[in-house]
C-alpha cells in the first residue's frame, strides 16, 4: 500500500499550517479546505517550464482529487493554514469543489483572451476580485506575485509581462506603490 494515498487520522483533527513554498502534501482521498493564505496549483511541461493553473485563498478547495495532470503541485504562496478534507466528507463541500471548478473556467478564458494586453487586465481583474480590497486608490492586490508568476498563469513571457506592466502604469490604468502589490484604478476593475 501507497503511504501517500493514505490520511493520518491524527491530522484531520486540527488545521496545518505551512510557509511560504512549502508544498502542501498531495493524498488521493483527500482535499484542502485553505483556512488562511494562498497556494498555487501547478504543473509543468517536459522541458521544465512551469505552468500556473490557479491561485487559491480563504476557504477555497484544492486537493489531488480535483487534478488529473501529472506532475501536479500545491506550493503555498504565503504563510498558510488548511484544514483536511477526507473523502467521507466531501459531500459537504460541494458549493467549494464547483467553485473551484469555475474558477478553473474563469482563467481558462483570461488564457485565451486575444491580445496579450488585455489578457494582462483580465488576469489582474481576476486577481483583484478573488483576493483585492478597496482603497481610496482603487482595488489593491497586495499578493506577492512575481512578473514571472504572472506570466506562468497566463502564457506570456516574464519580458513581455514587465513590458506591459510599465505600459499599465504608464497609461495610468495601474499603480505599483511597493514591489509586490498593485493597484488597478475603478475605471479598469469596474468595466
Amino acid at each position: 500500500m501507497n503511504i501517500s494515498t493514505l490520511v493520518n487520522p491524527a491530522l484531520t483533527s486540527r488545521p496545518r499550517t505551512f510557509n511560504p513554498r512549502e508544498q502542501i502534501p498531495l493524498w488521493s482521498n483527500t482535499l484542502w479546505k485553505i483556512e488562511r493564505g494562498v497556494v498555487r496549483t501547478l504543473t509543468w511541461k517536459e522541458d521544465g517550464t512551469l505552468i500556473s493553473l490557479g491561485y487559491w485563498g480563504q476557504n477555497d478547495i484544492v486537493g489531488r482529487p480535483l487534478s488529473q495532470l501529472d506532475p501536479y503541485q500545491i506550493e503555498c504562496v504565503s504563510s498558510v493554514e488548511v484544514s483536511v478534507i477526507p473523502s467521507t466528507l466531501w459531500s459537504d463541500y460541494t458549493d467549494g469543489i464547483l467553485t473551484h471548478l469555475r474558477q478553473i473556467e474563469e482563467l481558462q478564458t483570461i488564457f485565451h483572451t486575444q491580445g496579450t494586453e488585455q489578457r494582462l487586465l483580465n488576469c489582474l481583474k481576476w486577481l483583484g476580485k478573488k483576493f483585492g480590497r478597496l482603497t481610496p486608490e482603487g482595488l489593491l492586490i497586495d499578493l506577492r506575485l512575481t512578473h514571472a508568476d504572472i506570466s506562468d498563469l497566463i502564457g506570456m513571457t516574464r519580458v513581455s509581462v514587465t513590458r506591459m506592466m510599465i505600459k499599465l502604469e504608464q497609461d495610468e490604468l495601474i499603480q505599483r506603490p511597493g514591489r509586490h502589490c498593485i493597484i488597478l484604478k475603478s475605471s479598469v476593475f469596474l468595466s
